[in-house]
């Protein structure tokens, strides 16, 4: 008896601790204005400047930032004060900035805000995350958040202790808040229009994807200057295993929207090859500022010319479905150009691309043509259906194109351009904040993503390995 009466005592002391220890554990965000504290840990590449381009109410003007010295940190907070100078809307960021050679650590024992965001360096990438998660931090991480076998499993280890720590770990996919996408998503869930879409094979994959970028190119307004790691695949991670993550999350978005995929039963890579972009010393002191290759590039550099592993291609299957991947770096875009992108998703009744070539005037363009299953008679009368419908929401039109094919006019007030989806990301995840809502497939489906990615990179090795 005389032990029941402890317990009775000490009931009250628990059950407090319990909701103390409850409340810790899940301190929700609830929509406040200035709730979110970001976290900005050494950010090296401009995506990190990006997320802040637009003052959200949810954002603390506060920022504290913990990075080594020098000009990446420099480069961020020039780029920060550029948009607090801007005539137009402009921000007002207090950036709180701590430089010591201790600032991962001392960003850990701080816990001076409740978001942490990375964008920098794609080989300490990975243990940030996974030491910030182990925190009780939440994190918004840059892609790639893995860039080979050892970092993917770490990456698993770091979704497993997010939610045992119930924090939200997530990547940052601006490409699902590109207006063609949506709306080319939106036709594929259109069964009498586009049908199902085909399986292809490894030769004539049903979704084909190519992204052709530049290391040398002009952001908000600006030339961008890279960090010279930049271009060491070890440090920055492949083509193969970088850009590619915003082609295989549009596939998995658009194709099997909603669907919580499994990376050991849903997904078998095929086939992956990777090849170099020269690029000179000059072009390397203009892109970086630096006068000379590091040492650390030196066994890429053969007379002069460095040799970068950015392009890759990737054939992979998804629940039966052939998907083939391409990108490509090239140095500059010739004048008028810019980073371009192809996409060719096969339905048995309708065939979508989105182009964006010389044709084009290298503006993104939505066509559709009709599919093998499908009459002449029966596509012209779907897709006219389907554009009077989405006219009642969206500013769209069709018209005749070329080769068969029919383009869907969008107006150009739904380009926002692509800078201005950072800010959309980050409204969406401040929202799985609040509501603790993130959809089920987000995580596996990150999971899929990362692992196509490395396991092409190490195919793509032993390719090699054999010639």
């Amino acid at each position: 008896m005389k032990y029941l009466k402890y317990i009775f005592c000490f009931l009250p002391v628990l059950i407090l601790m319990t909701a103390c220890n409850m409340q810790s554990k899940s301190k929700k965000f609830n929509g406040s204005e200035g709730e979110v504290h970001l976290i900005t840990v050494a950010p090296a590449h401009f995506h990190a400047a990006l997320l802040q381009k637009t003052m959200l109410t949810q954002l603390n003007y506060n920022v504290q930032v913990y990075a080594p010295n020098g000009p990446e940190l420099n480069n961020y907070v020039d780029m920060i004060n550029s948009y607090n100078t801007r005539e137009n809307n402009p921000t007002y960021w207090n950036l709180k900035v701590y430089t010591g050679d201790d600032f991962f650590e001392k960003m850990l024992s701080d816990k001076s805000g409740n978001v942490v965001v990375l964008a920098g360096n794609n080989q300490l990438k990975t243990d940030y995350i996974l030491r910030s998660v182990g925190a009780g931090l939440n994190v918004l991480a840059d892609k790639p958040m893995a860039i080979d076998k050892t970092s993917f499993e770490q990456l698993k280890e770091a979704f497993t202790l997010s939610a045992k720590n119930d924090v939200l770990l997530y990547d940052i996919m601006t490409e699902r808040y590109n207006f063609i996408n949506i709306l080319n998503r939106v036709l594929m869930q259109d069964k009498e229009l586009f049908g199902n879409i085909t399986k292809g094979t490894p030769e004539n994959p049903a979704v084909e994807m190519e992204s052709i970028h530049h290391f040398y190119k002009i952001v908000s307004g600006n030339p961008l200057t890279r960090p010279a790691w930049y271009y060491d695949v070890e440090q920055q991670g492949e083509g193969i295993v970088d850009v590619t993550t915003h082609l295989i999350d549009i596939v998995n978005w658009k194709c099997f929207p909603e669907v919580a995929l499994d990376y050991k039963k849903d997904v078998k890579v095929t086939d992956a090859s990777h090849w170099a972009t020269p690029v000179t010393l000059e072009q390397f002191r203009r892109s970086t500022k630096a006068e000379q290759f590091p040492d650390y590039l030196n066994k890429y550099v053969k007379d002069s010319v460095l040799y970068v592993n950015a392009n890759g291609t990737i054939s992979y299957q998804v629940k039966g479905v052939n998907v083939g991947i391409k990108v490509v770096w090239d140095y500059q875009a010739s004048e008028g150009a810019g980073d371009t992108h192809k996409t060719i998703i096969n339905g048995t009744k309708a065939v979508l691309l989105v182009l964006q070539g010389k044709e084009q005037d290298y503006k993104s363009r939505l066509y559709i043509k009709k599919g093998t299953e499908a009459t002449d008679n029966d596509f012209r009368k779907n897709i006219e259906r389907a554009i009077n419908d989405l006219k009642n929401i969206y500013p769209v039109s069709l018209k005749e194109a070329y080769d068969g094919m029919l383009e869907i006019e969008i107006s150009p007030s739904m380009d926002d351009g692509h800078e201005a989806h950072f800010s959309k990301v980050a409204e969406k995840y401040f929202n799985f904040l609040i509501t603790r809502e993130m959809p089920d497939w987000e995580v596996p489906n990150m999971l899929v993503k990362y692992y196509i990615t490395t396991t092409a990179l190490e195919l793509a090795k032993e390719k090699d390995s054999t010639h």
